[in-house]
């Protein structure tokens, strides 16, 4: 499975989501763009390890709509495949890469 949780505080926990980032063009659109979602408090990623670990409020959002906003910037999201329109949005070298691609 992969699913990885931990609490961090009262309402927030950790969740590791294992992604198909290639490059640091990749962990920068992750890491700024993700931060915003509602509910998420950090987000980091690991390109060696291919993870994006984020830290978000209980209260405000889960690991689904993690996933879901993840895909959106045209990545996968654990099992949860790339979302076209997102993936026609990343820059051509990480399209050629495989950035979309599991």
């Amino acid at each position: 499975m992969f699913l990885v949780i931990s609490f961090t505080g009262k309402d927030t926990k950790t969740i590791e989501i294992k992604t198909s980032t290639v490059c640091g063009e990749c962990k920068e659109r992750i890491e700024r763009e993700l931060v915003f979602e509602k509910g998420i408090k950090e987000v980091k990623v690991n390109l060696d390890a291919k993870m994006v670990t984020v830290k978000y409020r209980t209260n405000k959002t889960d690991p689904d709509k993690i996933r879901k906003a993840l895909s959106k910037l045209g990545y996968w999201a654990d099992d949860i495949p790339a979302d076209e329109v997102g993936y026609n949005k990343l820059p051509k070298c990480c399209k050629d890469d495989g950035c979309g691609k599991k």
